[in-house]
């Protein structure tokens, strides 16, 4: 009997160890407010890098927008500098305050495009001989040209052609018509 104590004592002991040490182990106890916290986070994670992705796509299609607008205002500051011609007065190479004007544009504009050359035909109109309209031509581009390189452009960059009456923009014969085709035409090369 005393062994039957014994082992019954044992086994109480036993018993009783097995759970302390099954109470004492620490337990992950996952809990609603956990999850419910991690996913909160989670959301707000993915919130951020959702409007951090929109404002870089909407910073990209800013820069191209701009890049186009500038493209955009080269070629029109361009079709200016080739379309704008300079204008005289009838058997005259001297250059007017619009024609200075136009002329200073055109060299803002060469400074800003430093490769590029450009031609600078002179025109009349019908009236006249052919050689005296080829020499005043001849007068009214290098008047042009003398005055771009006044404003600094490099004369290596401006050649020079006369065509005299021979590439009228306008054909007819009235003033009009004439006042036209008096004039120095710039050629991008």
């Amino acid at each position: 009997m005393k062994r039957n104590l014994w082992m019954n004592l044992m086994m109480a002991v036993l018993v009783m160890g097995l759970f302390m040490t099954v109470s004492c182990a620490q337990k992950t106890v996952v809990s609603d407010a956990t999850t419910v916290e991690d996913q909160a986070k989670a959301e707000a994670e993915a919130a951020e890098k959702a409007r951090l992705e929109a404002e870089r796509i909407k910073q990209q299609e800013l820069e191209e927008q701009m890049a186009r607008e500038k493209a955009a205002k080269i070629a029109a500051a361009k079709n200016r500098f080739v379309n704008q011609n300079i204008h005289f007065d009838f058997d005259s190479a001297e250059l007017s305050s619009m024609a200075k004007m136009l002329l200073k544009e055109k060299a803002e504009w060469l400074a800003a495009n430093p490769m590029v050359k450009v031609t600078i035909e002179g025109h009349c109109d019908e009236r006249g001989t052919t050689d005296y309209n080829l020499a005043l031509g001849e007068r009214r581009a290098q008047a042009a040209r003398n005055y771009l390189a006044d404003l600094g452009v490099s004369a290596g960059r401006l050649s020079m052609v006369s065509f005299g009456e021979e590439k009228p923009l306008d054909p007819g014969q009235t003033e009009e018509a004439y006042r036209k085709n008096r004039r120095a035409q710039f050629v991008i090369k």
